[in-house]
C-alpha cells in the first residue's frame, strides 16, 4: 500500500540537530504532492512547522521553524527532508509529514486540513 514513511525521530540534546525524512513507498510518488511537515505535542494542537510545493520546490515557514528548520526535496530517492538545527525541549514532539494533491499553489499551506496523505509520525525528544 502507497504510504508515507518517517525516519529519523530520537534523543537529542538541547541545541543538537536532526534530519527528519518523509519517504514515499510503495508507489507513493513525491514530485506530483506538496509535502508539509507538522508536528504534536502530548496536550497541544498539531502545528504545521514548513510545507515544499512539487515542481516548483518552493518552501514556506511557521515562525516557529524559521532560521532554525530547512526544508529539502530529494527527487532521486523519493524524499522530503526536514533538517532541523538548535533544537530546545519545546520542540519535542511526534513529527508527521503529510502529502497534498491538486493545482499547485504559489505558496504551500501549513493548515493541516489541506492534507490528505499521513505517516505514522517519528518521535522527537530534546533531553540534556
Amino acid at each position: 500500500q502507497a504510504q508515507l514513511v518517517e525516519s529519523g525521530g530520537g534523543l537529542v540534546q538541547p541545541g543538537g540537530s536532526l534530519r527528519l525524512s518523509c519517504f514515499g513507498s510503495s508507489g507513493f510518488n513525491l514530485d506530483y504532492f506538496t509535502i508539509g511537515w507538522f508536528r504534536q505535542a502530548p496536550g497541544k494542537v498539531r502545528e504545521g512547522l514548513s510545507c515544499i510545493t512539487y515542481r516548483t520546490y518552493n518552501p514556506n515557514y511557521a515562525d516557529s521553524a524559521k532560521g532554525r528548520f530547512t526544508i529539502v526535496r530529494d527527487a532521486a530517492n523519493n524524499t522530503v527532508f526536514l533538517l532541523m538545527d538548535r533544537l530546545t525541549p519545546e520542540d519535542a514532539a511526534i513529527y508527521y509529514c503529510a502529502a497534498s494533491g491538486g493545482e499547485l499553489p504559489a505558496t504551500c499551506s501549513l493548515a493541516d486540513g489541506r492534507y490528505h496523505w499521513w505517516g505514522r509520525g517519528t518521535q522527537v525528544t530534546v533531553s540534556s
